[in-house]
């Protein structure tokens, strides 16, 4: 039996594997970089062992170290996670050879299918050769990992050649494997997945479809199970071939394997040898605890006689800190309050006053929901995550509510493509017009209790405030009954809430203030000083840094003087294992250069200026 379980990653995952230990009894271990040191995952583990002599970034992919702090803590068992090594035999064999229990599958079994293209071979499926124009669109992809890293679309030749170092470069740094392929890239395909389950008995028993379309660079957003709208025959189609995958290689424990689905056909993408971030909703569905199976079947146990049932349906959100009206651009800071309503399962690695750091994933926390319909689960989830309590950085939980309520997700008529058709109305800003005066109101909540106002009307209060990326600047009064406004009255205010009546109707906005950023219920406002620095000019074309991040890279050639074209990529930026490029806005002459590889930068620092003309 399994006493002492190190998890070999952080975050979330981590903190969902303690929590399925706690019930079981078993004792945690968790090991950290320096940037994770007061990390949830590292607080709530009996045990937190700081992994010495590497770099944030790739901390977590030194499985020698890993191993040797399950040793020194008494660990017997290791826990990969997803991400990381998770899929990675060796570093498995180092886990086995070191005597301790791996809870994952045989390293055979993940080497066998670690790399996309030998899984593809498995499946007798092989990937492109030499890419022609015939096969375009297509997919470049590394053979190693997930989530979306070292992926990129292909739709011109003359792209491929980028493409292929991108993808390269990304999955080097993410995996540790620079290792990619290229396959036709499906455009309007369902990404339908099946979740299995095999112990060392000889049973393989799927559990389930899920669809995970609603994606963002090709990693998954929304998901939920089971699949909508699969037939009954395509449905044992895809369990008939997820089972053969897992035999194929002799696996045991929990996997997944993954398909796009097009014009009532299954393509087989992969199989994941780990655990998937979305399996909560298995879990919802079939009344299970994955985490607590895999242990089982670690320990040698076999699988139930009876496989359990499914009920219901269960939605996903994974809930990022990033602004996706800004090419998703992701987001650091203090995250100083997270809390949903109760009903909902919320997984997460932060607590409210954790930092959000630039070396690693920016998803916030996983908000899951049961019910026993689809659209009942699409409503509950949308509502509560419309009440969350989210203060500190831009988040995409606008997005995900206004995509669980869209008419082609609720319909079940989703595909990959459902944010390149869809992005820009989904994140249109639609911010409360009466947040800045709430705000107002509020601070000027301890002014009006010193007698402000004055037998002679004044001038009214006025205050500005930035909103949705716009300015906006509200008029108050002090008068002998309160604090008053045009348009409304004022039934409350103090500092922490608002009551207005606005044509009759009572509204309440709460409030939350941390420094000049604002929280009015679900919108977030920064407040400007009364009158604007007029010294705060930029020149025109100036490149400012969207993110905190690392530049990776400068465009060949690039010096100032040399003339480039609108669009042009010129410098790229890696921010939380992702690269993004930062182009030229129109054509014009590089006047300016600040920055070099290597070097770290903050949102909103100049990088280039470039002159048009």
């Amino acid at each position: 039996m399994i006493s002492t379980l190190l998890v070999a990653n952080r975050g979330e995952i981590a903190c969902r594997i303690f929590r399925t230990c706690g019930e079981l009894g078993i004792r945690t271990v968790a090991v950290h970089s320096d940037a994770d040191e007061n990390a949830l995952h590292a607080r709530v583990a009996d045990t937190a062992v700081r992994l010495p002599g590497a770099t944030p970034t790739d901390t977590y992919l030194r499985g020698d170290l890993i191993v040797k702090a399950a040793l020194a803590a008494g660990a017997d068992a290791v826990h990969p996670g997803y991400g990381f090594l998770s899929e990675n035999p060796e570093f498995a064999r180092a886990v086995l050879d070191a005597g301790l229990v791996w809870i994952g599958p045989p390293p055979e079994a993940i080497e066998a299918m670690a790399s996309k293209t030998r899984a593809k071979e498995l499946m007798g499926i092989a990937p492109l050769g030499e890419v022609t124009e015939a096969d375009l669109p297509v997919l470049v992809k590394a053979a190693a990992g997930g989530g979306g890293r070292g992926m990129r679309i292909v739709r011109r030749l003359e792209e491929l050649g980028a493409a292929l170092e991108g993808a390269r470069a990304e999955a080097a740094s993410a995996f540790g494997d620079g290792e990619v392929f290229v396959e036709p890239y499906i455009e309007q395909g369902r990404h339908v997945e099946v979740q299995i389950l095999a112990d060392t008995h000889g049973t393989v028993r799927p559990l389930g479809t899920r669809d995970c379309s609603l994606q963002r660079r090709h990693q998954k957003v929304i998901e939920e199970a089971p699949a909508p709208g699969l037939t009954s025959e395509l449905t044992e189609e895809l369990y008939t071939l997820a089972v053969r995958a897992a035999r194929s290689v002799s696996y045991v424990g929990a996997g997944t394997v993954e398909f796009l689905v097009a014009d009532g056909r299954a393509h087989f993408l992969e199989m994941n040898t780990r655990l998937q971030v979305e399996h909560p909703v298995t879990e919802a569905v079939f009344g299970l605890d994955l985490v607590a199976e895999q242990i089982r079947v670690a320990e040698g146990h076999a699988l139930p006689a009876d496989p359990p049932r499914a009920e219901g349906h269960s939605v996903e959100a994974r809930l990022y800190a990033e602004d996706p009206a800004r090419d998703w651009a992701p987001q650091t800071g203090t995250l100083h309050r997270l809390a949903v309503p109760a009903g909902v399962r919320l997984d997460t690695g932060y607590t409210d006053g954790d930092e959000i750091g630039v070396h690693y994933d920016p998803m916030l926390a996983k908000v899951v929901a049961h019910a026993p319909t689809r659209a009942e689960a699409l409503r509950k989830l949308a509502g509560a995550l419309e009440r969350a309590t989210l203060h500190g950085p831009v988040t995409n939980r606008d997005l995900l509510v206004r995509s669980l309520r869209h008419p082609e997700f609720a319909d079940g008529r989703m595909d990959t493509g459902f944010y390149d058709r869809h992005l820009t109305e989904l994140t249109a800003s639609a911010p409360d017009p009466y947040a800045p005066l709430a705000a107002a109101l509020a601070d000027a909540h301890g002014r009006s209790r010193f007698g402000g106002w004055r037998n002679l009307t004044s001038q009214p209060q006025v205050k500005r405030y930035e909103m949705g990326g716009e300015e906006h600047e509200v008029h108050y009064r002090h008068t002998r009954r309160g604090l008053a406004a045009d348009g409304v009255r004022v039934v409350h205010a103090d500092a922490r809430l608002v009551v207005l009546e606005v044509d009759g109707v009572q509204r309440r906005f709460e409030i939350a203030r941390y420094g000049d950023r604002i929280h009015v219920n679900a919108t977030a406002l920064t407040a400007l000083p009364r009158f604007p620095d007029p010294t705060a000019q930029l020149a025109p074309g100036s490149l400012l840094a969207p993110m905190p991040g690392t530049v990776v890279r400068v465009a060949e050639d690039l010096t100032e003087g040399v003339s480039v074209a609108a669009g042009q990529p010129l410098i790229w930026l890696e921010a939380m294992k992702m690269q993004h490029q930062i182009a030229a806005p129109a054509a014009g002459t590089l006047s300016a250069l600040h920055v070099k590889p290597g070097q770290q930068v903050e949102p909103g620092m100049l990088l280039a200026v470039v002159e048009p003309g």
